[in-house]
């Protein structure tokens, strides 16, 4: 097969009438295009490491693969399900689950809680926002060994020093958030191996001239942003531009890929209005994103794709996210903020 575009961004560099060949499900060369190519860009499958759910599903045991079907079709044919805080025996049935998924679209478990700080709780539930036990670092533990990769999101007030460098010693990628810590708080769990900042500004303290909390601390280290034009102003979002392993990610609820106008979680309804996902009460729960919108909203150039390529790949250390000889040939055409067509392994979805 052979695709050919206006524009190819192959994870580093954007190249004008280029044309990519396919072969056995690989990527076999990239060169100038021969022929007519197709309006839009040719990019690497879309990698999202935050998707709470989607096609009208919350992450759950009986929920990985159509989760990742459906957003495959919308070109994150990458993803990490992110199960938000709940009880030990839930998280370790999704654990299980996901230690035999195969589903081509998954690339391990986030999970986001609970071991975090019920003052930043968001959309949380704080009833089951706990600190980190020994049977839950045993149960991080395997997952980190077992999973294709696993990020685990957590606050520095609820994990010790000693269970956030297991972790990072395991192959988790440890990540901070929904905390209220300072800092140098922030950059004692940096040291002892966390690498990575959840939802960059959202719930944290905020950045002032002389507290600058995780959101000062997490320019040396990776970080998601949700980039909705909702969760972070514009004005920030220039500001965390700054840091050069900046990534997209979605925060996508159930809704993601469907008309839904609500849904529940954990027994509280979820509603969809005017492109923001509330609690009843207001409060933000989730994003109602796509990553081609987010890609758009940031400008659409090559650094903007390789928040949601090559970038959030390398942070889980896969070969996903890039345009190169033998590697999958995963593909995306992204034009106007939406995912045109979508191939996975060659074969169109």
């Amino acid at each position: 097969m052979i695709l050919a575009a206006e524009r190819v961004f192959d994870g580093t560099d954007l190249h004008h009438d280029t044309e990519v060949e396919t072969e056995g499900g690989r990527i076999v060369a990239l060169r100038p295009a021969r022929g007519e190519v197709m309006p839009g860009t040719l990019a690497p499958g879309l990698i999202d490491l935050q998707v709470n759910g989607g096609g009208g599903v919350m992450v759950g045991p009986e929920t990985l693969d159509t989760i990742c079907e459906a957003h495959g079709r919308m070109g994150s044919t990458g993803i990490l399900p992110t199960l938000i805080t709940d009880t030990f025996d839930a998280t370790r049935a999704v654990v299980e689950v996901g230690l035999d998924c195969t589903h081509p679209g998954f690339m391990g478990l986030h999970l986001e809680g609970p071991h975090l700080d019920p003052r930043r709780k968001g959309a949380h539930d704080a009833a089951l926002i706990r600190p980190m036990e020994d049977r839950d670092l045993a149960l991080l533990l395997r997952a980190a060994r077992g999973l294709p990769a696993l990020m685990v999101t957590l606050a520095p007030e609820a994990a010790t020093a000693a269970q956030i460098g297991a972790l990072a010693a395991a192959g988790a990628v440890v990540s901070l958030g929904h905390t209220d810590c300072t800092a140098p708080e922030a950059q004692a769990a940096i040291a002892a191996g966390a690498s990575c900042t959840t939802h960059l500004f959202n719930a944290m303290a905020g950045v002032t001239a002389r507290a600058p909390g995780l959101a000062g601390a997490s320019f040396d280290i990776a970080a998601g942003i949700i980039a909705d034009g909702i969760h972070v102003d514009p004005l920030l979002l220039r500001l965390a531009m700054t840091n050069p392993r900046l990534f997209l990610v979605t925060d996508c609820m159930a809704v993601a890929g469907t008309d839904l106008a609500e849904f529940t979680l954990g027994g509280r309804r979820i509603l969809r209005r005017d492109g923001r996902l509330t609690l009843e009460d207001g409060t933000l729960a989730g994003a109602d994103l796509t990553l081609p919108q987010a890609i758009a909203r940031m400008g659409g150039d090559a650094r903007a794709l390789a928040m949601a390529t090559s970038i959030p790949a390398g942070l889980m250390r896969s070969d996903r996210g890039r345009i190169a000889p033998g590697l999958p040939a995963d593909l995306v055409l992204l034009e106007g903020g939406a995912a045109k067509r979508v191939w996975r392994a060659g074969v169109p979805l």
